[in-house]
């Protein structure tokens, strides 16, 4: 392991001279991806100081106790060492999933698109809450989430809402949730008191730079419409909602959230961008997984992949048959450890798929 840190501090020390050139700061694409990559081996060189100092310890106290001529000392020497043998398992643990290699899009901000699916207005009111628990989520994690286009139920909640979400690790944190999720339950507008399983999609996409995908502006058809509010009213009567169709694979991206045309149709072309670049690695994603029979692959998404029981206070999911009894805190957006437990799982296939002796 201290060979492959080693080899890994060559090339910290390589970036961190890097990133304070002239010329790579006026690059700004690769200006970008060593900024990225410092910070990512500045952990691990973190972990490799406390390796070192763990296995020093070790050493010290090894001598201490083969000297045997201060009592107070070998007693010391035997707690020192004994909580450096005790900590370094979890560490050189630790060590090895930092050295799994990364998707170069996980540090990427991402955009969230939530569809009510089977299940009427139940869907819609379930998309909602979904809606309600992601937000309450990045709140708590420090991320900053901006809806980007809505169209609202009619009993309440959302028949799809789309929203951006910076911050740190966003992507990487959220791509797993991707997927259709199940809620079973009895709706508000159930009058026999049956519980009826209901449905809404989710979808996570890295959001795309204009580096990492160009847009031919011919290929784009471009509509502009009055933004749309509660009930349908119009929220103002200039056209300041825009609508982007690209026309060779008929994607479509609008956003209605900014009064101004022109910010609104920044906005459209960089979600258009990130549905374009989507498109390419979702394939990727089922390539890959179909590799390695990857359980948590985010390239499939029709795939069922939870569900939250309201009468047993249960959300499973079914990738992992991982079940909690926790759902009013996990619909509150106490969903860490349900994301903690995917990438773990993606983790540990990755380390297997590498089979490397560390």
């Amino acid at each position: 392991m201290l060979d492959r840190l080693q080899i890994i501090k060559q090339r910290f020390d390589e970036v961190s001279d890097l990133i304070i050139q002239p010329d790579i700061m006026s690059d700004q694409k690769r200006y970008i991806q060593l900024n990225k990559e410092y910070k990512d081996l500045r952990i691990l060189m973190e972990k490799r100081a406390e390796f070192l100092e763990l296995t020093d310890n070790i050493t010290e106290a090894e001598e201490i106790i083969s000297d045997g001529s201060d009592a107070e000392m070998v007693e010391m020497a035997k707690l020192q060492q004994e909580e450096a043998k005790t900590r370094l398992p979890e560490l050189e643990e630790e060590i090895k999933f930092l050295l799994v290699p990364k998707d170069p899009e996980d540090a990427k901000n991402a955009v969230m698109e939530i569809r009510a699916g089977t299940g009427g207005d139940e869907a819609s009111i379930f998309a909602g809450d979904l809606f309600r628990m992601y937000t309450k989520y990045c709140e708590n994690r420090g991320w900053k989430t901006n809806v980007i286009d809505f169209n609202e139920g009619t009993s309440g909640g959302f028949k799809e809402v789309q929203i951006e979400i910076e911050g740190e690790d966003v992507y990487g944190t959220l791509k797993f949730e991707a997927g259709v999720h199940r809620v079973q339950r009895v709706p508000q507008t159930e009058t026999q008191g049956r519980v009826h399983t209901s449905a809404a999609t989710v979808m996570v996409f890295p959001e795309a730079e204009e580096f990492d995908v160009e847009i031919n502006p011919k290929d784009v058809r471009v509509d502009f419409f009055c933004s749309s509010g509660p009930g349908g009213q119009s929220v103002n009567t200039t056209y300041s909602a825009v609508r982007l169709t690209h026309i060779p694979t008929g994607l479509v991206a609008q956003c209605q959230d900014q009064k101004s045309q022109h910010k609104n149709k920044e906005k459209a072309f960089k979600v258009l961008r990130s549905r374009l670049y989507d498109m390419e690695l979702a394939k990727k994603q089922a390539e890959d997984a179909l590799k390695r029979g990857s359980m948590v692959t985010s390239g499939d998404r029709s795939a069922k992949i939870r569900t939250y029981n309201y009468s047993q206070g249960r959300v499973t999911d079914h990738r992992i048959n991982f079940t909690l009894y926790n759902l009013g805190n996990i619909m509150n957006g106490d969903i860490q450890e349900i994301i903690d437990e995917l990438q773990l799982v993606s983790n540990t296939e990755k380390l297997m798929e590498t089979g490397e002796n560390f």
